[in-house]
């Protein structure tokens, strides 16, 4: 059964959505459900018990919320990936694909020395944003990657040309897809988004999503580290970021 694009929670309407999810965790033991396709306080305590019991693709406790968004119905269901992106294909949508493509490139670059942000490559990603090495690199690093995929393809690169995560966010005039969107319907995140992580007090971080499966992005990033940090040593693949943590949302130049 495919993912309905929106969570499902208490109040839902569609009887059918409800009696399937009823009578799967019937079928699991879980809950005294009737498949009435009500999804009131019976089948909310049922979801939360099922999400207290069970772990993500990556290992991870579900959220015990007794909503079902994408993550816990690809568990709920074992089902198959929802809003699968693969590797990208450069005939699709050319800009996205070979910024992801150029992004894949950089992967183990590193700063020189750790933890500078300075290095050759750290310079070559903020001079092409039009800033200095020694500041966080993350929004320099998305733009070189754009900046050269443009060229590559004799574009003008559209990205805004700044080294600020919130004000590329704020100053951009491509699709914005909010995250409580991104969250009801992974499929609107596609290979060359890039999101835009809000930390407060004007800090953020930055990277290009290279794939989407289930509720998860992979991505690439500048200035981060093995375990997602936003003031890392280097540009690094990630597989482990859910779409719910990215605070703004994320950038589509299509």
């Amino acid at each position: 059964m495919k993912f309905p694009n929106r969570i499902i929670k208490a109040g839902e309407t569609d009887v059918n959505i409800v009696k399937a999810i009823q009578k799967r965790l019937t079928e699991l033991g879980i809950g005294d459900l009737n498949g009435s396709g009500v999804f009131g306080p019976k089948t909310t305590s049922a979801v939360k018990q099922f999400q207290a019991l069970h772990r993500d693709a990556h290992g991870l406790p579900l959220e015990a919320d007794g909503k079902i968004g994408s993550i816990t119905w690809a568990v709920l269901f074992n089902s198959d990936p929802i809003a699968e992106s693969p590797l990208p294909a450069v005939d699709n949508e050319p800009l996205l694909d070979r910024a992801v493509l150029k992004a894949v490139t950089q992967i183990g670059i590193m700063e020189n020395p750790p933890l500078s942000n300075k290095g050759k490559e750290v310079r070559m990603y903020m001079e092409s944003a039009g800033s200095h090495e020694g500041l966080f690199w993350c929004a320099g690093f998305v733009y070189w990657c754009f900046n050269e995929a443009a060229r590559e393809l004799g574009m003008a690169n559209p990205l805004v040309r700044t080294v600020g995560c919130l004000d590329h966010w704020r100053r951009t005039t491509a699709d914005r897809i909010l995250r409580k969107d991104a969250v009801d319907n992974p499929a609107l995140v596609r290979p060359g988004s890039i999101f835009i992580k809000d930390h407060g007090q004007g800090m953020g971080h930055t990277g290009i999503v290279e794939k989407v499966e289930n509720g998860f992005i992979r991505t690439i990033e500048g200035n981060s580290n093995s375990n997602g940090s936003s003031n890392g040593i280097g540009v690094f693949r990630l597989d482990f970021r859910k779409i719910n943590s990215i605070e703004k949302g994320f950038i589509i130049y299509s």
